[in-house]
């Protein structure tokens, strides 16, 4: 099947060619027709399965095809909000607009916080057909009186399940409420929690219902692998393998932001280049962190599992999960960020004594036993006993070991260990469909 059979224009189809995809995945072969209908739609989907082609082409096919007059002033009036939890998703799918939009004459804005807001304010005045956007910069504009969502036709929101968990629930009941009744509404999620299908259910009227790729599943072409090493012997052990095994790329997950900061200023002195990614750092600061990682300037990209939401990187080699995640499905969308596009990967886990639950946990969850190994010069103490994580301050040193600080993973009004809704696993890539980035 080919982009044009779905029903898009010649222009869009030239756009998603030049950008190297010929045919579509099986979510954009499913979705791209439902939009088109003019439907409602739930769509089950992780990030690098190309679902934000999967909106975004028919949206921009609707808007080049339906034309609609300006506003009273003349200028374009807002008729697509697309929401995303996070700033680099924001940016990243706002980024796809733009590429896939190449040829047709639609005005594209992203809109996030940590930046400005007057610049948002101009480029708002000046209009815009489209408006990617997060909750809570959105919810100012609103209270500034600086934006208009009277004639919005088409709401998304992309990675409901991560808004949901990052407590975005009110804000987003807040925005329906702005918006006409009379819309086409898409939501797409990694998993269909109990708080996804509530959610659903009082936006979505008579939805189409897609769902890809099996729920929880663990990317076939990832070699996965687990260390066991004392706590107090990850960074050396990180180093270690980094060094020897002469790794070029690597994406690293710890679970907290102090720990992300900590590791990254570590690595330095060893040698090895690396920078933190989450939600404390500034967006300058997050855009070229993650800017020079996809250039391959640096070393070592060191995330928390919020700041990582969205980040999407062709043939990323490797990601380490310095500390395992509260949330066994974490760990799945951790790994998937390599062995995408059809490309092989690597998936290290460093795993303390401290963290045999979690381990256990992951192995129920994707049926599958991971396999252990210990490293020379590595070995973990036989007597070493286990630490509730969520007991630990990041001054508190246990018998044995350094404790890393308490869990949250750098969630906003998350909870002491983490516990929040569930979410689902990220299936690789297909090369040959359009992804959003």
């Amino acid at each position: 099947m080919s982009f044009s059979a779905l029903g898009l224009s010649e222009e869009l189809v030239r756009a998603v060619t030049e950008h190297g995809y010929t045919t579509p995945t099986p979510i954009q072969a499913q979705a791209i027709p439902a939009v088109l209908a003019g439907g409602d739609l739930l769509a089950g989907a992780q990030t690098g399965t190309g679902k934000t082609a999967g909106f975004v082409l028919p949206i921009l096919q609707h808007l080049t095809t339906v034309k609609v007059p300006g506003n009273a002033n003349g200028r374009l009036p807002l008729r697509t909000l697309i929401l995303t939890p996070t700033r680099e998703l924001a940016a990243q799918v706002e980024e796809s607009v733009r590429t896939y939009g190449k040829y047709v004459k639609i005005k594209s804005m992203v809109m996030f916080g940590g930046v400005g807001i007057h610049p948002q304010i101009d480029g708002l005045r000046r209009g815009v057909d489209i408006l990617v956007a997060t909750p809570g910069r959105l919810l100012d504009h609103v209270g500034q009186g600086t934006i208009d969502l009277s004639r919005i036709e088409i709401l998304v929101l992309d990675e409901a399940d991560r808004m949901l968990d990052m407590g975005f629930l009110k804000d987003i009941k807040r925005v329906l409420a702005l918006l006409p009744k009379k819309r086409q509404n898409l939501l797409f999620s990694a998993t269909f929690s109990e708080e996804i299908k509530t959610l659903a259910d009082s936006l979505l009227n008579h939805p189409a219902t897609i769902e890809v790729a099996r729920r929880n599943a663990t990317v076939e072409a990832i070699q996965q692998r687990v260390y066991a090493v004392d706590r107090d012997k990850k960074r050396e052990m990180l180093t270690h393998l980094i060094t020897t095994r002469k790794w070029t790329q690597i994406l690293v997950f710890t679970r907290t932001k102090h720990g992300a900061n900590r590791l990254a200023e570590q690595l330095g002195k060893d040698g090895i280049t690396a920078m933190a990614i989450h939600g404390n750092k500034s967006q300058s600061a997050r855009t070229r962190a993650l800017s020079e990682f996809k250039e391959g300037r640096l070393h070592v990209l060191v995330a928390t599992d919020i700041a990582a939401r969205g980040i999407d990187i062709d043939q990323l080699p490797h990601v380490v999960n310095y500390d395992l995640p509260n949330v066994a499905e974490d760990y799945v969308h951790r790994i998937g960020r390599t062995g995408r596009a059809g490309a092989g990967g690597e998936a290290i886990s460093l795993v303390c004594v401290d963290e045999d639950d979690m381990l256990t946990d992951i192995e129920r969850l994707t049926r599958k036993q991971l396999p252990k190994e210990i490293i020379a010069g590595f070995e973990p103490d036989p007597h070493a006993r286990a630490q509730p994580i969520q007991l630990r301050s990041p001054g508190h040193r246990p018998q044995g070991g350094r404790g890393r600080p308490a869990g949250g993973g750098g969630r906003p009004g998350g909870a002491p260990g983490g516990a929040r809704p569930s979410t689902g696993g990220k299936p690789a890539a297909r090369r040959s469909g359009a992804r959003g980035r």
